[in-house]
């Protein structure tokens, strides 16, 4: 943050405290956050004869929709709260955030009709040290209570499918942000054209209406419409090392969520023990 602008060398905005353990209480005009990603919560507890013990941390709070130890659901309750009435948000999310059933679905659809989400930019790979992660920024602003949903339209552009990024050899650029931007038409979010539809199968900027949306499985916004050409014919395949590491960051990112499932299974077997 310091190196970034942000504070002083008398004065550092960092508070060393969990965020998801309590509403501070503090309310905001705009929340712009990247969430830490990795595994779901859990809590190392050493017992006698340093014996070591995991802990799943299940965040129970009065503003949240839904219980879950899911750290990225959490925070987007959290970032919820965080607004004041009309409030902006802009969070970059996993894709278990936009398709995870169960408490996925609640927040989903209680997000969708007390806020306005009116905004996902689907973001490629290549962007981030740990391999294999598919991340989204997701826009929306919180309302006033309402009997009828806020969330009118969620546009959706695809800056994933057929676009190849890397850290060092070829880092997204600025650039790359251009066409979204003028999608986005920050001027006037509520004038905008979608450049994707059965006339144009290739834009990259579609519209869903809500009624579409809620009525998905498991109101899922995990949306996708672009072909994919590393599925097409041989002769227009992407080269050799790019197919090579769309594989290993496939791989990885399954990897990582089998990791989350085999330490659940650990915990509720011992749960189960100490409960018998």
């Amino acid at each position: 943050m310091l190196l970034h602008g942000i504070g002083s060398d008398k004065q550092v905005p960092v508070a060393v405290t969990d965020a998801l353990a309590a509403d501070p209480g503090e309310r905001f005009n705009v929340v712009l956050a990247n969430p830490p990603f990795g595994k779901k919560s859990s809590t190392m507890i050493v017992g006698d004869g340093g014996k070591t013990t995991t802990e799943k941390d299940i965040i129970e709070r009065d503003d949240f929709w839904a219980t879950t130890s899911n750290k990225q659901l959490n925070f987007v309750q959290h970032i919820k709260t965080l607004l004041k009435p009309h409030g902006r948000a802009a969070v970059v999310i996993p894709d278990n955030v936009l398709f995870e059933g169960g408490a996925g679905e609640t927040i989903r659809r209680k997000l969708l009709h007390e806020c306005d989400v009116h905004t996902l930019l689907r973001l490629p790979t290549g962007l981030f040290y740990a391999q294999g992660v598919k991340a989204n920024v997701l826009f929306f602003d919180k309302k006033p209570a309402s009997e009828s949903p806020w969330t009118r339209k969620l546009w959706i552009y695809d800056l994933r499918t057929n676009k190849h990024f890397t850290l060092k050899t070829n880092p997204l650029k600025r650039e790359d942000l251009d066409e979204f931007v003028r999608s986005y038409n920050p001027a006037n979010r509520h004038d905008r054209k979608a450049a994707g539809s059965a006339k144009q199968p290739d834009g990259r900027w579609r519209v869903y209406d809500y009624d579409e949306l809620v009525a998905r499985d498991k109101a899922s916004l995990d949306i996708f419409w672009l072909k994919d050409d590393s599925l097409a014919e041989s002769d227009n395949l992407p080269p050799p090392d790019v197919i090579a590491q769309e594989i290993v960051d496939d791989l990885e990112a399954a990897l990582e969520q089998f990791r989350l499932i085999a330490a659940d299974l650990r915990v509720g077997a011992k749960a189960a023990g100490e409960g018998g």
